[in-house]
């Protein structure tokens, strides 16, 4: 079988470390936190070890907030906004990500965002236009939508951390959410997700919404089928649907991620080796990450 091409929702992984590992237990002899950094390239080993990919990819947050969402849906991500267009990000986590990107770029590893568009943005871009397989590598339940057995990409959901991966194929969508991944952003628009600012349609839950989409289709399809007056609703889903139409139409796009990002050049393939041993090594020196560095060279090395 071919080796899989990682994509990694940077973001969602050292979120992930941050507030998995106590400060106190990763710190530098100035009690400087590295505890993102430690986990974060802990979490990479062992992917690489456990997946066998022969290429990388970390995607970043250019924008996490894209105004182009926003102006379809204001109230997207809107309580996260620490202040004018600023994320909500702890002090301490926030000055661990420049040190991240190093570690990274001397290992050899690509990682990028692109102006007005999020991670998952590029990881959709990544995931529909790269050469299969794809294993996109996330704790964002909206990254189900990239799930397609056909193509060969496949969402390690991390949502209770890489240990713990759930390997979602189009079977494991359909059993966790009773929707096919195609459509999993309809669901997720119908259903609405506080996490993202996304109110939803009022009185449609997941259940609902899931019956919705195996009798009708997606949203565009229900909203069409609002329209015939013998197409079954019950009518008070009817109601709601109809009261929802004009949310409906903007917040679909919003839940899609994009498949056409302009990526920067970009070479994925997995060093076998650091690309700059002395630059990694003055980073494990200066930021005490001489243990997760080396886990990390001996995943590379294979």
């Amino acid at each position: 079988m071919t080796r899989p091409l990682l994509a990694v929702d940077a973001p969602s992984l050292y979120f992930r470390a941050f507030h998995g590992i106590p400060e106190k237990a990763a710190q530098t002899p100035a009690g400087e936190p590295v505890n993102a950094i430690r986990g974060f390239m802990d979490m990479l080993a062992q992917l690489i070890r456990t997946r066998q990919p022969d290429r990388l990819v970390c995607a970043l947050d250019a924008s996490w907030r894209p105004a182009w969402r926003v102006e379809l849906v204001p109230s997207y991500k809107k309580h996260r906004v620490a202040h004018g267009d600023v994320e909500v990000v702890p002090s301490s986590l926030e000055r661990q990500v420049p040190v991240l990107l190093e570690v990274l770029a001397a290992i050899g590893i690509p990682a990028f965002g692109v102006d007005g568009y999020e991670a998952d943005d590029v990881l959709g871009t990544l995931a529909t236009g790269q050469p299969a397989p794809v294993e996109v590598v996330s704790g964002d339940r909206d990254l189900f939508q990239l799930v397609d057995d056909a193509r060969g990409t496949r969402l390690l959901y991390c949502g209770r951390g890489v240990a713990k991966l759930e390997d979602a194929d189009e079977a494991l969508v359909r059993a966790k959410y009773g929707v096919p991944a195609r459509w999993y952003a309809d669901f997720a628009a119908m259903r609405g997700d506080p996490s993202d600012g996304l109110p939803g349609v009022a009185g449609v839950g997941e259940k609902t919404a899931a019956r919705l989409i195996e009798r009708y289709g997606g949203v565009e399809e229900i909203l069409a089928a609002l329209d015939d007056p013998g197409a079954g609703f019950a009518p008070g889903v009817r109601n709601k649907l109809d009261a929802a139409r004009d949310y409906l139409a903007k917040a679909l796009p919003v839940c899609k991620v994009a498949h056409d990002v302009p990526l920067p050049d970009f070479d994925p393939a997995l060093p076998k080796a650091p690309r700059d041993p002395d630059a990694l090594l003055a980073l494990a020196e200066r930021w005490n990450l001489a243990g997760s560095g080396r886990r990390l060279v001996d995943a590379l090395a294979g």
